[in-house]
């Protein structure tokens, strides 16, 4: 959560120096070469069986290339903190989908949970204060709710497939499977990139590489693999909490006393989750 919260105001930066579809590209590309050599060096690295493939499409394509060009390109328009929370109201969608296809349940504590931290997100999201005639601000919302239900459905889709393959063993080809159509389309719409490369901007290509697309994409799969769909996006409500101060630290972005209020509401629905889960009959077994 922290290294997901942390990378917004990363990401913001980072996009005024290379484009969006240009950072989507060195963010798959170079997640799948960081993983890849960790996972040849450890002996996991091997072909996916075919029963493996809708989920590396899933993830390559919906979860990856497709949610990563959404958000990238409505980071130029709407900050990174007010970003993160639209974008990890993933669990609001998460509930209808995995209820109507992967026969969850939803307890009392899982509602409470749900109702709360979507009250702190609508307090942090202050939308009085959003002028509703900026076609483009509008059109950087969507973009960013987009995402979100894809990212959604993806998660609903891992917690139902039947895996013969562990998420690391899967992880290159699904990096590597979303950056080929990204560098296809890149190279088609705005050629070869021009960019003034500086040890901080390669610095947050890297961040995007081995932590964003490697470590925290690998350690959310695991989680989502094993645990209820619901309350694993539920719990992770708490990026928006992490996004949200680390953008006011490092790029200044202003903290009002709705969002301080709404931060409270996202930890305490988060908390609640946490509770649920301890007393959920569609928690695995240890």
């Amino acid at each position: 959560m922290i290294i997901l919260g942390t990378n917004w105001p990363i990401l913001a930066t980072g996009l005024e120096s290379i484009s969006p579809l240009w950072l989507t590209v060195f963010r798959l590309a170079g997640g799948a070469l960081t993983v890849g050599a960790f996972a040849i060096a450890t002996g996991r690295l091997v072909r996916p069986p075919r029963e493996d493939y809708p989920m590396v499409v899933s993830v390559a394509i919906f979860r990856q290339a497709l949610v990563f060009i959404l958000v990238f390109g409505a980071l130029e328009i709407v900050p990174p903190g007010r970003s993160s929370i639209l974008v990890w109201t993933t669990g609001l969608w998460t509930v209808p989908l995995a209820v109507t296809f992967a026969g969850e349940h939803m307890t009392r504590l899982r509602w409470w949970g749900l109702l709360v931290g979507i009250s702190g997100i609508v307090l942090v999201f202050e939308p009085s204060h959003i002028d509703w005639t900026d076609t483009r601000f509008l059109v950087g919302h969507a973009m960013l709710l987009t995402a979100a239900v894809l990212t959604a459905a993806v998660s609903v889709h891992v917690r139902r497939h039947a895996w013969t393959s562990s998420p690391l063993a899967l992880l290159p080809w699904q990096l590597l499977v979303g950056a080929i159509p990204m560098l296809i389309v890149a190279l088609a719409v705005e050629g070869l990139p021009h960019i003034e490369w500086t040890l901080q901007l390669a610095g947050i290509v890297a961040y995007q590489a081995i932590l964003a697309s490697g470590i925290a994409l690998w350690g959310q799969l695991t989680v989502l693999r094993t645990l209820p769909a619901i309350s694993t996006n539920l719990s992770l409500m708490a990026i928006p909490v992490v996004g949200l101060a680390s953008s006011a630290v490092l790029v200044d972005e202003s903290l009002t006393a709705a969002v301080v209020v709404g931060l409270a509401f996202v930890v305490a629905g988060v908390a609640v989750n946490v509770i649920s889960d301890a007393r959920s009959p569609d928690l695995p077994a240890a």
